[in-house]
């Protein structure tokens, strides 16, 4: 089972919010998710994105590939970072 992070999207017609989930890569993109990681919304301005970063960094750990999108707001985020430097440990 191929594992993706991805986002869902949730919200009316022309005001999206999207949540970011751990799926199978053959689920379809609003279906059935594995775990919820955080929340993303592009229109608020104040508080756009909210990441648990345990959460992210097991997955991530566990060989999770998060998507293009995910990948943008889990660098701004500084997770990818930490992602990269306990590999780096571990292969040492």
């Amino acid at each position: 089972m191929a594992v993706k992070i991805r986002l869902m999207r949730m919200g009316a017609k022309k005001r999206p919010h999207y949540r970011i989930v751990a799926t199978d890569s053959r689920r379809p993109r609003d279906g059935k998710y594995l775990e919820l990681i955080g929340t993303y919304d592009p229109i608020n301005a104040d508080n756009q994105v909210k990441i648990n970063e345990e959460l992210a960094m097991k997955w991530l750990n566990n060989g999770a590939i998060p998507s293009d999108t995910v990948r943008n707001l889990l660098s701004k985020e500084g997770i990818m970072k930490k992602f990269a430097d306990n590999k780096q440990k571990k292969d040492k």
